[in-house]
């Protein structure tokens, strides 16, 4: 049986969790491959620091460089995390002709293009399944199971932590700083959680998406992205009696625009924003820490993923389905079987979100005397938006009172345009909060 040896660099959860899974089923691995996978050496940064696994002290270092470059070692397994050193590691594999397995988000997401262009020079391959979604395979879908299909749109719950939370909210009723604060205790949030809870997070994932499925990179600062902390009880409770539950989701959709010789231009849009999704539709039921991706393909039509999208287990999933498939692409002498990164067009561009149309949802604090409904929807008017409902709850009686609006289609920078005037009016006494609806027709 053919043997392949690892390097692991990084000997946290995630590297942990990696040896564990290997300890546990490597002989089921190696009686499907054919392969016997081993871990030889691990490097970590501080070998003072306690762990949850214990590495044989024979095979750990804190010297990274060692490990890379050990002719004993056939795959790289970067698991430290940062984007820094991290970056120094993977280039220096692939520099060396060995494959590289990564779960790490932040790093492709910031230097993605630079990594594949070096994958590609080097003639080896990247493998980076568990840098989305956890143990949801949705990398290898992507560039292989729907290579059949163009991809026309991309709908991701991609953040546990925001799903957690939200969640929450909604079976309990619960204010986002209560629920946050027992994110952060159970371990579902860090300390300073706005990676997460503003968005960060699931642009990075979210733009690693759309490069994968339109062949062009996305770069993490082109895409809009909005996250929760705006999100109140009172929106998650108006938008139930609507019909719909607020998620935070990671959008890829492809756009037809032009007219004349620019008719049927092709670009994408890519953001990511709280938003208004319809009970019915399935996204609708992931709750708690669980992601899922909707992936809707020419060929194929609508297909859903779901499932655990972190932690260590979900996470070491991953990274052995990329052990493995490193580990037969070595056997068979095909580094490169299936590009890391597979381009399908020239070139692409991002649509603007000035001029992404939907309908939206309006919550608005206002004095509680007549005229208001009045200045409000003159406004809205003339900006020719619809509105389609109007509600003003009871048992909120006093001198500020909610009202909720949900509005025809709109294109963002008219929303933004007369949200702006909304504001100004001296009976309007919040910040206006607007939220998309996506009505997945």
């Amino acid at each position: 049986m053919q043997l392949v040896n690892l390097g692991l660099v990084g000997g946290g959860t995630v590297g942990g969790g990696v040896w564990t899974a290997l300890a546990r089923n490597g002989a089921l691995m190696a009686a499907r491959l054919g392969v016997d996978l081993q871990i030889v050496r691990v490097a970590v940064r501080d070998l003072k620091k306690p762990r949850s696994v214990a590495f044989p002290d024979k095979i750990v270092t804190d010297d990274w460089r060692s490990v890379v470059r050990d002719p004993s070692v056939h795959v790289v397994l970067e698991l430290m995390g940062g984007t820094t050193t991290a970056r120094e590691v993977v280039l220096e594999a692939l520099r060396l002709g060995k494959p590289v397995v990564t779960a790490n988000k932040a790093l492709l997401s910031r230097h993605g293009e630079e990594l594949f262009a070096a994958s590609a020079k080097h003639s080896t391959n990247l493998y980076y399944e568990a840098s989305v979604a956890g143990g949801i395979p949705i990398i290898k879908i992507l560039r292989e199971s729907l290579a059949g299909n163009r991809i026309t749109q991309i709908a991701g719950i991609v953040n546990g932590t925001c799903n957690y939370i939200l969640t929450r909210m909604k079976l309990e009723g619960a204010d986002l700083a209560t629920v946050l604060a027992d994110a952060q205790r159970l371990g579902y949030a860090e300390a300073e959680p706005s990676l997460d809870i503003d968005g960060h997070d699931a642009a990075q994932k979210t733009g690693i998406l759309a490069s994968l499925a339109h062949g062009f990179w996305v770069k993490p600062e082109f895409i809009p992205t909005e996250g929760i902390r705006n999100i109140s009880p009172l929106d998650i409770q108006f938008a139930q009696r609507l019909g719909y539950t607020i998620k935070l989701l990671g959008m890829v959709k492809e756009v037809v625009r032009g007219t004349g010789a620019k008719k049927g231009l092709r670009s994408i849009q890519v953001a990511v924003y709280p938003a208004l999704v319809p009970n019915g539709h399935v996204l609708a039921s992931v709750n708690h820490a669980y992601n899922a991706i909707a992936v809707r393909g020419d060929v194929v039509g609508e297909t859903l993923f779901y499932g655990r999208g972190a932690g260590s287990d979900a996470t070491a999933s991953s990274v052995l389905s990329d052990v493995a498939d490193a580990a037969l692409d070595l056997k068979h002498g095909s580094n490169r079987r299936v590009p890391p990164f597979v381009s399908h067009t020239v070139r692409g561009s991002i649509f603007p979100i000035s001029e992404v149309v939907s309908p939206y949802y309006i919550r608005l604090m206002v004095v509680d005397r007549p005229g208001v409904f009045a200045r409000i929807a003159t406004l809205l008017a003339r900006a020719k938006i619809g509105i389609s409902t109007i509600i003003q709850p009871e048992g909120h009686a006093g001198e500020v009172v909610p009202v909720i609006l949900m509005l025809h289609d709109a294109t963002h920078a008219a929303m933004q345009k007369v949200l702006g005037q909304i504001a100004k009016l001296p009976l309007v006494k919040a910040s206006p909060v607007l939220i998309r609806v996506e009505p997945f027709e």
